[in-house]
């Protein structure tokens, strides 16, 4: 995306409060191009079903220990320069079973929706793909691997990735402490799954978040919830050029593992 339009939107942050009405952005000024759904944005009111998500420590464990296990990520890279960075999803339980085929039906219509209001780019349509959460990602540096990273949780896949490389570009964490490092959660954008549900204000914060920051975020206009763990399991591999090696890194969430070969 243009950098004139990234700045437009962040001018637009009040960093002392939490806006529950922030509206979409719209690029297409800045790339020479009219939004084909400029009436749909002019009109916009926010969307999806505004719900109560689990409360307590106890009851959002439960539900995140569910909710991850729909999904995993891979991580390799061999000494002749190939990377992979790849994140599975889709068929988990209830799963369907396409007639005698044994071709098990992924769970992904779920993200479409049938109003152009909730997302015009991803009304349902024959043919069409829905929009994925999935993002395994891969940074370069000097035009070489510099990091392969992913993680599975939803929604939470593009925060807790962005929160996991700026740990190791801008705190200077290795890549196991950035896997591991508590990070917050945002519920304010539509949610992929269900009923497409938002819930501004809305976040999932580590147990151990400070008291000082809590009453921060609080005075901000947050609503926090708490658990022992803020994202999925998060597994990367960090390319150290200088020394000649690769460092790899999986979090303490999951059953995640590393494995060498030589």
């Amino acid at each position: 995306l243009s950098k004139d339009y990234a700045q437009q939107r962040a001018a637009q942050m009040d960093l002392e409060r939490n806006n529950a009405n922030v509206r979409p952005g719209d690029p297409y000024p800045f790339q020479d191009g009219e939004n084909p759904f400029g009436e749909l944005l002019e009109r916009w009111a926010g969307g999806g079903e505004v719900v109560t998500d689990p409360e307590g420590s106890s009851e959002m464990d439960e539900f995140l220990d569910d909710f991850y296990q729909g999904t995993t990520s891979i991580q390799a890279a061999d000494e002749s320069g190939w990377v992979v960075s790849i994140t599975p999803s889709g068929g988990w339980i209830p799963a369907v079973i396409a007639g005698r085929t044994g071709i098990g039906m992924s769970q992904r219509a779920q993200s479409f929706v049938v109003n152009e209001v909730d997302g015009p780019f991803n009304v349902v349509q024959p043919g069409k793909r829905p929009r994925a959460t999935l993002t395994p990602g891969m940074a370069l540096k000097d035009g070489r691997p510099y990091l392969s990273f992913a993680v599975q949780g939803g929604d939470a896949q593009d925060q807790n990735l962005v929160q996991f490389f700026l740990n190791m570009v801008e705190f200077d964490m290795n890549v196991q402490q950035a896997v591991e490092a508590a990070n917050i959660n945002s519920m304010q954008m539509r949610g992929s799954f269900g009923e497409h549900a938002t819930s501004p204000g809305r976040l999932l914060v580590q147990n151990a978040t400070p008291p000082w920051v809590q009453a921060e975020l609080e005075s901000m206009g947050y609503d926090l919830m708490f658990s022992e763990r803020t994202s999925g399991p998060i597994n990367a591999i960090y390319f150290d050029w200088a020394n000649g090696s690769f460092w790899g890194g999986s979090s303490n969430h999951g059953d995640d593992y590393g494995v060498v070969w030589q």
